[in-house]
C-alpha cells in the first residue's frame, strides 16, 4: 500500500463557496479555542505540579465538544476533531527539539494568506468532490467540480482543503495498491554504468 497525493483545483458554486469559507473560519476558531484551553491546562499542571492534569487530545476534545455553541452544530463535527488531533501532534512536536519547525504551537490569524480545513469523510463521486453534510446545515449542499486530477482511484484518506488568493484547492491522498510485475528471465534493459 502506498499513499499517492494529488493537488487539485476546486470550482465550488456560490453556496459551496460559502460552506468552504465557513469551514476555513471554523477550523481557525477551533484551533485557537483548543490551543487556549491546552495552554491553560498545561500551565495549571505545571503550577500544581500534577502530571494527571496535563492535557491530552481526549481531554481537550471532550471539553470543546461539551462547550459547543449552537451555531457549531451547523458545521462538520469532523473539523473540530481533526483540529484537536493536529493540535495534539503540534504539542508532541513542541517537546521534540529535533523537529524542523520546533516551537510552541501558535494561534491562527484570519489575515493569513492561506486558510484551510481537513476532513476524513470526503468522497469522490462521478469525478466531483463530495463533503460530509452536517444534519443541521442551512446551505443547499452539492458536489464540487475538480480539475487537475490524474487518477481518482484508491481509498481517499484525510483531505486538506484550502483557500489561497481567492482560489480553492484540495490535497487528495489516495491509498493505492501497487501491483508487482512478475519476473521474467529475459533481459529488458542494459545498464550502461
Amino acid at each position: 500500500m502506498v499513499v499517492k497525493t494529488q493537488k487539485v483545483r476546486l470550482y465550488p458554486n456560490a453556496q459551496m463557496q460559502q460552506v468552504l469559507d465557513e469551514l476555513c473560519d471554523y477550523r481557525r476558531y477551533c484551533w485557537n479555542k483548543g490551543l487556549a484551553l491546552w495552554q491553560d491546562l498545561y500551565e495549571q499542571a505545571l503550577i500544581l505540579d500534577d502530571k494527571k492534569l496535563k492535557p491530552n487530545e481526549y481531554t481537550v476534545r471532550n471539553e470543546l465538544v461539551a462547550n459547543k455553541e449552537d451555531w457549531q452544530y451547523q458545521l462538520s463535527a469532523r473539523t473540530l476533531q481533526l483540529v484537536v488531533s493536529d493540535l495534539a501532534k503540534s504539542w508532541k512536536n513542541f517537546f521534540n527539539k529535533a523537529q524542523v519547525d520546533w516551537g510552541k504551537p501558535k494561534f491562527k490569524s484570519k489575515k493569513a494568506p492561506r486558510q484551510g480545513f481537513k476532513t476524513d469523510r470526503a468522497k469522490i463521486v462521478n469525478g466531483k468532490l463530495r463533503l460530509d453534510k452536517p444534519r443541521e446545515t442551512k446551505h443547499v449542499w452539492s458536489d464540487i467540480k475538480i480539475k487537475g486530477a490524474k487518477s481518482l482511484e484508491g481509498d481517499l484518506k484525510v483531505v486538506s482543503i484550502y483557500r489561497e488568493r481567492g482560489h480553492y484547492y484540495a490535497s487528495l491522498p489516495f491509498e493505492i495498491t501497487i501491483k508487482h510485475k512478475k519476473k521474467t528471465k529475459s533481459k529488458t534493459a542494459v545498464d550502461v554504468n
